[in-house]
């Protein structure tokens, strides 16, 4: 199994992105993707996306968006907290 961390984004931040197999391939900097059926993993506290067997990493034309850098949603720490009701 190969694994990559990526820094992936759009005009609302960026997010680290969990890359696995022949997913790596597709990412390269500056390009852009489309990822289907993508979902939030938490590993430690913080976010990570990742697209399972049931999504799809697909290289497309460039994006017509500024990816927001100063959002970096995977930096913030989070906790899960059990609520009654």
């Amino acid at each position: 199994m190969r694994l990559a961390e990526c820094l992936v984004g759009d005009e609302t931040g960026i997010v680290v992105f969990t890359a696995r197999n022949d997913q790596v391939d597709a990412m390269k900097e500056s390009s852009t993707v489309i990822l289907r059926n993508a979902k939030i993993d938490m590993y430690k506290g913080s976010m990570r996306l990742a697209v399972d067997r049931w999504g799809l990493v697909e290289v497309t034309e460039p994006a017509a968006f500024s990816v927001k850098e100063d959002n970096n949603l995977s930096l913030i720490e989070f906790e899960l907290i059990t609520v009654e009701e």
